[in-house]
């Protein structure tokens, strides 16, 4: 399983995603939070590796490191229970679909053609008014 890419683990902390994004940050916690059926197997009580991680990009989603963090132990992760990789492909899925509805996949088409254009302005996702001056 290839990892999880940081910036869509940004993506989700920061909360700029949609409210489904902001579900699923919270559905993450919850599977770094389950124990692997082995650990209950084995009567353990540790908190569940990537809780610690997960925490702390919650609290700064703008952290890169912390996001690579994550990203590594959740790989880690995948790579030592199925149930925990099968569960964390499904999410990974769901995930990069809300990021793709509230971002789009980034293609960009534009034409400018004939005559003489003035004030042409190529942009994406702008939040407020543009003054050309004047």
């Amino acid at each position: 399983m290839d990892p999880i890419a940081p910036e869509l683990l940004m993506t989700l902390a920061g909360g700029a995603a949609s409210a489904a994004g902001q579900q699923l940050w919270t559905s993450l916690r919850d599977l770094v939070r389950r124990r692997s059926r082995a650990a209950a197997a084995d009567g353990e009580d540790l908190t569940p590796e990537g809780e610690e991680q997960w925490r702390a990009l919650d609290e700064a989603s703008d952290d890169a490191r912390r996001a690579r963090e994550l990203a590594e132990v959740l790989a880690r992760r995948a790579r030592q229970d199925p149930a925990f990789a099968e569960a964390l492909q499904l999410w990974r899925r769901q995930a990069e679909a809300a990021r793709e509805e509230t971002t789009g996949r980034g293609d960009v088409h534009n034409t400018v053609s004939g005559g003489t254009q003035t004030n042409v302005v190529q942009a994406r996702d702008i939040h407020g008014s543009l003054n050309f001056g004047g």
